[in-house]
């Protein structure tokens, strides 16, 4: 990548940061690409010119999320962390995202998840899924995790888990119990001790 193409890269992923800013603070109706374009620093038409549309900005922007979350998701699990504190990051990032998001793109966000061949579909499988066994094999070997539990199972409680969260009944109202539901996954419903 050249000098321009690098610079071009930056700028369009300033912007959908800037974007995804004021949209998880916002939502989504309330945020005009004036908004943007200052919190960004740069001209509207730079925007129009990077995504043409308001609609191909929030699917850009929905692509960004999903990535940034992925990576973080990445970072937590090949950290040097033990095990629980590892459990406790992933816990406090939902908690953290969860009430720090405009319902509004939440809903946005989640009616994506729910298209048929969205992309949060291809990173589950692609990455999620062999982060979440590499997670559980970790916790397996240190003893915290069941080592009686097969990596089968747990991918079928996981899966159960996004099939059922992929109905537009059941996401609309999802997003406050989001720390509850991590919690039980990792805890089950007798908690920590």
């Amino acid at each position: 990548m050249n000098g321009f193409e690098r610079r071009r890269e930056l700028k369009k992923q300033h912007i959908l940061q800037a974007a995804m800013e004021l949209f998880s603070e916002l939502g989504i109706q309330k945020v005009s690409i004036a908004d943007i374009a200052r919190k960004a620093q740069v001209s509207q038409v730079t925007i129009y010119n990077y995504f043409e549309s308001k609609h191909n900005l929030i699917h850009d922007v929905f692509i960004y999320y999903v990535d940034q979350a992925s990576n973080q998701f990445e970072g937590i699990v090949h950290s040097d962390q033990p095990f629980p504190e590892k459990v406790k990051m992933i816990i406090f990032n939902k908690k953290q995202v969860s009430s720090n998001i405009h319902p509004e793109f939440y809903q946005y966000l989640m009616k994506e998840y729910t298209e048929e061949g969205n992309y949060i579909e291809k990173i589950y499988i692609e990455k999620a899924l062999p982060y979440f066994i590499q997670l559980f094999d970790e916790g397996k070997k240190k003893g915290y995790v069941d080592q009686n539990l097969s990596n089968e199972a747990i991918i079928f409680y996981i899966q159960m888990l996004k099939d059922y969260v992929q109905r537009e009944d059941v996401y609309e109202k999802i997003l406050p119990l989001t720390e509850d539901i991590t919690n039980i996954f990792f805890y089950g419903v007798m908690g920590k001790k």
